[in-house]
């Protein structure tokens, strides 16, 4: 493998010379390393590994962070680097499933590197001497691409539950093959997993839907059995048939979504649940082809029993049922302007270019074909021209409020709040009704459709 020089920056060299100067050694380990010799960028997160103890690199430097010193690990500020240094070590047992329950301090840098989960992140670069120490052959699997486990991948997941979740991460991120005997092992640790934190599981999950291919990581959950503990709402999709112009089933029809959408955290969930409503909704069709009524609000419900089981903000989840709910539009050029400022009023402004890129992304997945913005330009073309209108599109843009409601006697409450809504509608039907005068002579004509005397 020919690789230019790895450049490595200032902060970090004069880590490692401070430590040098007092009779120890620092390791470069970890991404960093990991993406030198993969040739991708190398960025700014930087890990050490060091035979010096925590309080020892802590009394050289200036700056440092009590991280994780139980654990040996503490973070040097150096400029514009935060640097984790861990010293050597190995572990005893892990009876949570996520930390050791003691650490061994060692002088040893292969015997670090032995407790490290997968090959390619068990390699020390010495960034002075540029000796690199890869004792279980991480730079040979790169080149092959391999994730592969640090001796026994049982051994190794069952220390860490949050491993084999990994393992499937690296493989969607990098687009590297998991080694036979390391994903073969993934399926007997689930118990193990089933102790990992939900806001652990639910990070790694995030990095497999921003990877470059998500639907590899879906697969291999899925094929692991990892899916059913993570996302028990998508299982019935496998299998659940669409026929006509689908090409896939509704667990393929997700994967490809995901695959095919903008890399956002938000429309990515958004296409993982957007049809996941549908084998609860479906209805065998006299012509072979079923039909799925209202899937899109049991899609919701279940994407959002899943992202509060798994934790997300909650603005995350009101986002993303937002899209899920609102993708089953089918614009005509028929449809009046009418139609077009309640679509906004419904959706949103600011909400429109996501469920465009959902829109998108959902009928690539349908025929496998590449994502094609131009069907919807006719529809994009319309929005523009009535938002340039600057009509009425929400109850904030009605020339009338609450207290112009109070004033004709009309109470606060429920009453008011529905007659607001009705004069809303008004204006969307006619946006020349949106002034003060009109809209106080329509409440007073229908007030008492709302109980109001």
């Amino acid at each position: 493998m020919t690789l230019p020089p790895f450049r490595i920056p200032n902060e970090i060299r004069h880590i490692a010379e401070v430590v040098r100067d007092s009779g120890k050694k620092a390791y470069i380990v970890g991404g960093a390393l990991r993406d030198y010799y993969m040739k991708r960028p190398v960025g700014n997160d930087f890990d050490m590994a060091t035979d010096a103890s925590p309080q020892e690199i802590s009394s050289l430097f200036p700056r440092v962070i009590p991280t994780g010193i139980k654990h040996g690990t503490v973070t040097i500020l150096a400029g514009r680097f935060a640097v984790e240094m861990t010293t050597f070590r190995v572990e005893g047992g892990y009876a949570d499933g996520r930390r050791p329950d003691a650490v061994t301090f060692v002088a040893d840098i292969d015997e670090d590197l032995s407790r490290r989960d997968f090959t390619m992140n068990a390699m020390a670069f010495d960034p002075l001497s540029a000796e690199l120490r890869d004792p279980f052959g991480g730079q040979d699997d790169i080149r092959k691409r391999c994730i592969r486990s640090v001796g026994n991948p049982t051994l190794r997941f069952t220390e860490d539950g949050l491993r084999p979740l990994r393992a499937i991460r690296f493989a969607a991120q990098l687009g590297f093959t998991i080694e036979a005997a390391t994903l073969a092992a993934i399926p007997s640790t689930v118990n193990t997993f089933r102790q990992v934190s939900r806001e652990r599981v639910r990070d790694e999950l995030e990095k497999i839907l921003l990877s470059p291919s998500p639907s590899t990581g879906l697969r291999l959950l899925e094929s692991s059995g990892f899916l059913a503990e993570i996302l028990p709402e998508l299982l019935p999709a496998r299998g659940c048939q669409q026929k006509g112009m689908h090409a896939f089933d509704v667990m393929d029809h997700l994967y490809l979504s995901v695959d095919a959408a903008r890399r956002d955290l938000v429309i990515r969930l958004a296409a993982l649940f957007h049809d996941a409503g549908k084998p609860a909704a479906r209805v065998p069709g006299q012509d072979g082809i079923p039909t799925f009524h209202n899937h899109e609000a049991i899609s919701a419900r279940l994407a959002s029993e899943a992202m509060r089981r798994l934790k997300f903000p909650n603005e995350t989840i009101v986002a993303v049922l937002h899209l899920v709910k609102n993708h089953m539009f089918n614009y005509t050029e028929n449809w009046t302007d009418a139609a077009v400022r309640r679509f906004i009023a419904r959706v949103g402004p600011d909400s429109i270019e996501d469920l465009f890129s959902l829109r998108i992304a959902d009928a690539a997945a349908t025929a496998g074909t590449r994502p094609d913005a131009r069907p919807l330009e006719p529809f994009r073309k319309r929005l523009e021209t009535i938002l340039a209108e600057e009509s009425a599109l929400s109850l904030k843009d009605l020339a009338v409020g609450g207290e112009d409601l109070a004033e004709i006697g009309i109470p606060r409450g429920p009453a008011m709040g529905r007659i607001l809504d009705e004069l809303l509608e008004t204006v969307l039907d006619d946006p020349a009704q949106n002034t003060r005068a009109s809209l106080l002579l329509i409440a007073q004509s229908i007030k008492g459709r709302f109980g109001v005397e």
